[in-house]
């Protein structure tokens, strides 16, 4: 289970250290994709199985399933952790998260999502601002 914020930095090559605490969770490998938001998501094997599965299972007669496909799928790419416990992110997805040097790691239960550290401190602003809402939201799914 991934949970809470973690800044590191992204070094020369594109490798990122992982949290220690996530390292045995990803020991089995992982996947780096496209995110939401202009974040990345990465993924634990089992767990990315899962939802490759479901978006290659998507209808294609419907553009934006075609679309969230293709921006989740086509942007992948498989990562093993060195010895260090770092994996490398790819320059392509680098570049669409904008990511520079300083990232953060946030853990949302079945994977990590990556982001510039300004996008994300960006990010977090608005939601905390728009907070009531999004609980009024929640409490209308039942949650």
């Amino acid at each position: 289970m991934f949970i809470g914020e973690y800044k590191h930095n992204i070094d020369e090559k594109g490798r990122l250290a992982i949290p220690v605490k996530f390292r045995s969770d990803l020991a089995k490998g992982a996947v780096v994709t496209r995110g939401l938001d202009t974040s990345l998501f990465l993924f634990p094997m089992e767990e990315w199985d899962k939802l490759a599965q479901k978006l290659a299972n998507l209808p294609l007669g419907q553009s934006n399933s075609r679309a969230i496909a293709r921006l989740m799928l086509a942007g992948a790419m498989d990562v093993e952790m060195d010895k260090q416990g770092r994996v490398v992110i790819p320059e392509y997805l680098r570049e669409y998260a904008g990511m520079k040097k300083t990232v953060v790691l946030a853990g949302l239960y079945n994977r990590l999502e990556i982001w510039e550290q300004s996008k994300w401190e960006e990010y977090k602003a608005a939601t905390e601002k728009d907070a009531e809402e999004i609980a009024e939201t929640l409490g209308e799914l039942g949650i």
